[in-house]
């Protein structure tokens, strides 16, 4: 099967085409670096049945293939972004975990500027300001209140990169700090929170949109207070994440999540172990084991971010929770290119939309991949 290297016009035909309202049989024709809505004078490749699905949206991710972008080095962020591109995700995010003032200022201006380059898609911040009680792989001596002052330098460094900050609702000042950030443009979003589900609701009313990695790092669902689950699952304006990796979440879980509302974006929540196979890292401050896939805090049992890429959490999603291939697309791509803000380009494969896809092989494995009509 003929491979596109370069941004020619392209059709690709015999496709099943993975759309947000099921699959069509077909052609995709793309142009200038975008779909088209009509057929294109180019190259023509045969899929032969193969599926294509619209590249991957990952909006909570912290390194890969050996690299992390906690330290804002281009090289690393480079290496780390290039590792998860291969394997489908053409929209990506860097995601930073709790550090002290200038490590995560350094770092904010550093990727900010591989965010201008579109490299990245901008800057998660998950934490500093997290419940010491649900740290998770956060250094509990790192973590602090809500410090507006702080947070506008980080945001005035990231000169308009810096996307989304997670934060615990319950801190004194959060829901202020909620408001600024909905007011500077950036999304807020709830986790690693120990706090009720009135807390999570305040929260959500104060313009936070988004549950930080559902269930893990926050307070558990309990039929007399279903704390910040139930009251995300329950806000229609909620967007939550899920790290579909079969060990933050087991698959009977992930369903009754995809029962509950069409708002859920997967997530690897990876680190740079992704891609590295067995052996010992680091997660910021933190060190971290990774035994069998499985990523853990030295010595201890908490789980440190995952090993997988967004194409594992996609086939998972179809061959283990059992969702329609089109829905399972959809959490990976559409749904958290919308709580982006950036689905108006990416995230599905309709006329004018930027061409990011992927192609599966029959296993629904990665078999090639291209991000705006190339290549890669």
């Amino acid at each position: 099967m003929a491979k596109p290297d370069d941004d020619r016009a392209v059709t690709l035909t015999n496709a099943r085409i993975v759309l947000p309202d099921g699959v069509r049989d077909g052609a995709l024709h793309i142009s200038g670096g975008t779909v088209s809505g009509a057929p294109v004078a180019g190259e023509v490749i045969d899929l032969d049945g193969r599926y294509v699905v619209p590249g991957f949206v990952d909006m909570h991710v912290h390194g890969g293939a050996g690299a992390s972008y906690q330290l804002g080095d281009p090289d690393d962020a480079h290496r780390a972004a290039s590792f998860h591109l291969a394997h489908g995700t053409t929209t990506t995010m860097a995601s930073l975990v709790t550090g002290d003032q200038e490590e995560l200022a350094r770092a904010v201006a550093g990727l900010a500027d591989l965010a201008a380059d579109g490299v990245l898609a901008g800057v998660h911040l998950e934490g500093p300001y997290l419940a010491r009680s649900r740290c998770g792989a956060h250094d509990p001596a790192l973590l602090r209140d809500p410090d507006p002052a702080e947070f506008r330098r980080l945001v005035r460094l990231g000169r308009g990169h810096v996307r989304m900050i997670t934060l615990a609702p319950e801190l004194p000042g959060a829901l202020d700090l909620v408001r600024e950030a909905v007011d500077a443009g950036v999304i807020a979003a709830v986790g690693h929170t120990d706090g009720t589900g009135q807390a999570a609701r305040a929260a959500f009313d104060a313009g936070a949109r988004v549950a930080t990695h559902l269930f893990n790092a926050m307070r558990p669902l309990h039929h007399r207070e279903g704390g910040p689950v139930a009251a995300a699952l329950n806000d229609p304006r909620v967007t939550v994440e899920l790290i579909n990796d079969g060990v933050h979440v087991e698959p009977a879980v992930a369903r009754l999540a995809f029962a509950a509302t069409p708002r859920v974006a997967l997530i690897t929540d990876a680190m740079a172990a992704a891609g590295m196979g067995d052996g010992d890292y680091r997660l910021g401050v933190m060190d971290v084991e990774v035994r069998d896939g499985r990523a853990t805090l030295a010595g201890g049992t908490s789980i440190a971010g995952s090993t997988i890429t967004m194409a594992d959490a996609f086939r998972r999603a179809v061959t283990d929770v059992g969702l329609p291939i089109e829905r399972a697309a959809g959490a990976a791509s559409l749904t958290p290119a919308r709580a982006l803000g950036i689905d108006s380009r990416v995230g599905s494969l309709e006329p004018g939309k930027d061409a990011d896809l992927a192609v599966l092989d029959d296993d629904l494995k990665i078999a090639w991949v291209m991000k705006q009509g190339r290549r890669v």
